[in-house]
């Protein structure tokens, strides 16, 4: 897993981020969600490595990187663009898938002279997901809420982690690959990890949405160019319809398209996933 790549532990600020980089030329960061950790992108990273510096991350309180507070979006943005810059790399394009997408978004809104491009899969900003939130939404993605809650979400999954997270079931050794399977087993069942992933999804209903808000009342847009992709097998277009449409007023520069995928698309479509990514950042 990962040939030719470099395991490194980089403290930046008030964190020290595990992270794997590998491969030449121009850089982008890969930034991936919940729960997994940056082994996620096992089978896309060194697709990107043959034209591209690719950075695998796992971001604050995830995998091995330090479970210490604020979980803001903001605040993990903020690592990440110290951690480029401690890398050598003051411009990079960056791609978030789920959790990480958010990351990436506040990225590119936090440092746009860092910035060269933004991929974004299966995500719409927070701000947009809550202002939209509906019965179907509460019905599908009900754990937003239930995340929010203190100290429940900690005693119900820690209980047994395996259970809640699908081990067996949607996460197996065979679809995830089995390294990439023991590392995410190793983090869900880390208390200390799990609270913090908690914390991630308690700062998106306050912190985080309240600087998407923020941004869209004072008109603030993405200026570098954003590709949105969206899995075929999940349930991005049930909830919002025209993903394209709900990313306009948010980007200057926008395109994207449907992945042929279930959720965890860097693990079910990694080719198509990083064709997609590579020719974006060729563009």
């Amino acid at each position: 897993m990962f040939d030719s790549f470099t395991l490194d532990r980089v403290p930046v600020g008030d964190v020290t981020l595990r992270v794997r980089y590998g491969g030449d030329g121009p850089a982008v960061v890969l930034l991936h969600g919940h729960p997994r950790t940056h082994t996620t992108w096992h089978r896309v990273a060194p697709l990107l490595a043959e034209r591209h510096t690719v950075v695998c991350p796992d971001l604050r309180g995830y995998g091995e990187s330090t479970p210490v507070p604020p979980y803001s979006k903001r605040a993990m943005a903020a690592d990440i663009a110290g951690l480029m810059r401690t890398l050598g790399h003051e411009e990079f394009a960056v791609v978030g898938h789920d959790r990480g997408s958010y990351v990436a978004f506040r990225l590119a809104m936090d440092h746009p002279e860092r910035v060269t491009r933004l991929t974004v899969v299966d995500s719409v900003p927070i701000g947009e997901a809550l202002a939209r939130c509906g019965a179907e939404f509460a019905r599908k993605w009900y754990h937003w809420f239930f995340f929010a809650q203190p100290d429940i979400p900690e005693r119900v999954i820690t209980a047994d982690p395996d259970a809640w997270y699908g081990v067996g079931v949607r996460s197996t050794p065979e679809s995830m690959g089995e390294e990439n399977f023991a590392d995410f087993r190793r983090a869900i069942h880390d208390p200390a990890t799990v609270h913090a992933m908690l914390e991630d999804y308690r700062a998106g209903l306050d912190a985080d949405r309240a600087n998407d808000d923020a941004d869209r009342a004072a008109g603030r847009r993405v200026t570098c160019p954003v590709q949105v992709l969206w899995s075929t097998r999940d349930d991005m277009e049930e909830l919002y319809g025209d993903l394209l449409a709900v990313w306009r007023p948010w980007a200057t520069d926008l395109r994207g398209g449907p992945v042929e995928s279930g959720h965890h698309v860097a693990e079910e479509s990694p080719e198509e996933l990083a064709a997609a990514v590579a020719e974006f950042l060729r563009s």
